[in-house]
């Protein structure tokens, strides 16, 4: 089956917003203390992409097959220069999501190539990610990509009986 990468439109907020609903159980389901899972989180992931759509330091894209239906999606954007996690203004990729049944027929790739040249055009001197540390499958193809570790982060729980 073949895919087209394009810009998405209004009409795709609700698959899109299904699709990172997906994404987030995902990682809740990995690590239910370190993920968040709110209520709504379908429309409200659309209401967030709805307002990214026209945001002209964003790229929001959709994979979609040859029978038209919306298989994946890229979310990135500029960030500006960050003190805090000591990182120069960038790209960012900040979702990337294929659905399972469209997997492993390079949509994912095809998704990251697009947004990284899309923030590579939007004057982005690199890209940087955050990816679940169980997401091997991820992290097989960013690095395929050239994309190359730099750092981990760690939690803590510090409620009651978490010791010292």
């Amino acid at each position: 089956m073949t895919h087209r990468i394009r810009k998405a439109r209004e009409e795709d907020l609700a698959t899109i917003g299904r699709l990172a609903g997906q994404l987030v159980r995902m990682h809740h389901a990995w690590d239910p203390l370190r993920w968040m899972m709110p209520e709504g989180i379908e429309e409200g992931y659309a209401r967030f992409f709805a307002s990214q759509i026209d945001n002209l330091d964003a790229v929001l894209l959709v994979a979609e097959n040859d029978l038209g239906e919306v298989v994946g999606y890229v979310y990135a954007a500029l960030e500006p220069r960050s003190w805090a996690d000591l990182r120069e203004a960038c790209g960012k990729l900040h979702d990337l999501f294929v659905a399972t049944h469209a997997r492993r027929q390079g949509i994912g790739k095809a998704l990251t190539l697009e947004a990284m040249a899309r923030l590579r055009d939007l004057g982005a001197p690199r890209a940087v990610l955050t990816s679940a540390w169980q997401n091997r499958e991820a992290h097989t193809l960013l690095r395929s990509l050239g994309f190359r570790e730099t750092m981990l982060e760690m939690a803590r729980e510090l409620g009651a009986g978490q010791g010292n």
